[in-house]
């Protein structure tokens, strides 16, 4: 019958009550040490995994996957263009756009913007800016009406609300007998929006597309189509595939260019905190080898003994990576059930935390994302749980080692 005796003795000395308690306490250290580490890199993981996928949403909600300019300036022959596109297997909808920059000004006060001249019936193909409106109507955007949709921040700023006027300035002049004007134009707010994210909320004003082109003297031309694509990770494939097709003097840019700094950003995070605790878990588990390096030295009588009754070296070695691979088990486990615990209720708890003690973690004026979201992924589970239970183990060769190279006779000289 097969007996395997080191799993025994491993376990056995796994449970029975010690003479040194240092020993037990160092080995609770250990397990603890490593469940605390798991538990914050799984935790911190899903925050940041939180943070990009939020992050991209919400500012992929307000600009688009691409976009189709020309090189020469202004698109004006954008209905062909349109046409175009609508025969690729990859453009789910395309709108125009117009592109301007502007002084807004009201009596409470004045501050630069970005306009952007829409097409309310084409825009929520590309863009998710109708589903942020929080006042007015989307559909209040008509041409020749001259209304605006700003961002909630910067209609705070203004203090203006739905059905007060403000005053676009633009940066061209306009030469009259009298002189030379700046050009601008009062305008109605007939909607406010708030896409989350601070950039846009606090500097972006809507307008109609005829609206913007007349004030920015465009004609009948736009800056350039926006495009909503069936696979957002594969923006930059379809981009190039796309330029190519529509020739010069078109090209066509993705939001992996016009917007990489922030994700690039936050996947360097990610791995800088990855480095950070993953040497939490590695202290923890070195610190397996204090206490099997104790335990041997506890355990030399015992080890001459077992020497004596013919255990090989092999199967003393097993011994003591029994003890140190059930320490870093546990300790795994642990620290998996937990951050899987607080990743799913990291939001709610973040939360309370700060209704509690009526603290902001992520103020608005900071931070893209005022909230703190997590997106926990189990393959990140697996290989993180599998890290630390690989660590564990090689934490144990040495001290096993040590074990097996006792002599009996030395061993049992004194005893």
């Amino acid at each position: 019958m097969f007996r395997p005796v080191p799993l025994f003795v491993g376990l056995r000395y796994t449970r029975a009550k010690r003479r040194n308690h240092f020993i037990s306490f160092i080995s609770l250290i250990s397990m603890l040490g490593i469940g605390l580490g798991v538990t914050a890199l799984i935790t911190v993981l899903s925050v940041m995994n939180g943070f990009e996928k939020e992050l991209r949403e919400r500012i992929l909600g307000v600009v688009s996957h691409a976009t189709v300019s020309s090189q020469e300036g202004e698109l004006q022959d954008w209905r062909d263009v349109i046409a175009r596109l609508d025969g690729q297997p990859d453009v789910i909808a395309a709108a125009p756009y117009v592109h301007g920059e502007a002084m807004l000004y009201t009596t409470h006060g004045v501050t630069g913007t970005v306009l952007r001249g829409v097409l309310p019936a084409a825009e929520p193909g590309v863009s998710d800016l109708q589903q942020h409106v929080v006042k007015g109507d989307w559909s209040a955007l008509r041409p020749g009406e001259f209304g605006a949709i700003l961002g909630k921040a910067l209609a705070r700023t203004l203090g203006v609300d739905v059905g007060d006027k403000v005053t676009v300035i633009v940066p061209q002049t306009l030469v009259t007998p009298a002189g030379i004007l700046p050009r601008l134009k009062r305008f109605t707010v007939v909607g406010i929006f708030e896409a989350g994210v601070y950039q846009y909320d606090s500097a972006l004003a809507l307008l109609h597309l005829q609206d913007a082109a007349t004030l920015l003297q465009m004609d009948n031309h736009v800056s350039g189509v926006r495009l909503r694509l069936t696979d957002l990770l594969k923006a930059r494939e379809i981009s190039r595939r796309l330029t190519k097709e529509l020739g010069w003097p078109y090209w066509v840019s993705d939001w992996t260019q016009t917007h990489s700094n922030y994700f690039r950003a936050v996947q360097m995070e990610k791995t800088v905190m990855f480095v950070i605790l993953f040497l939490i878990v590695a202290v923890a588990a070195f610190n397996i080898v204090s206490t099997l390096v104790m335990m041997v030295q506890d355990k030399r009588a015992d080890i001459a003994i077992l020497r004596t009754l013919g255990a090989s070296p092999g199967q003393i070695m097993s011994v003591f990576m029994v003890q140190g691979t059930l320490i870093g088990t546990i300790g795994t486990l642990i620290g998996a059930v937990g951050g899987v615990a607080l990743a799913l209720n990291v939001e709610g708890l973040v939360a309370a935390i700060e209704h509690f003690f009526s603290v902001e973690f992520l103020a608005a004026d900071v931070y893209y994302i005022t909230e703190l979201p997590s997106d926990m992924r189990w393959p990140d589970v697996a290989w993180i749980t599998l890290i630390s239970f690989s660590i564990s183990i090689f934490a144990t060769l040495y001290p096993a080692w040590r074990a097996s190279r006792t002599h009996p006779a030395e061993a049992l000289r004194y005893e």
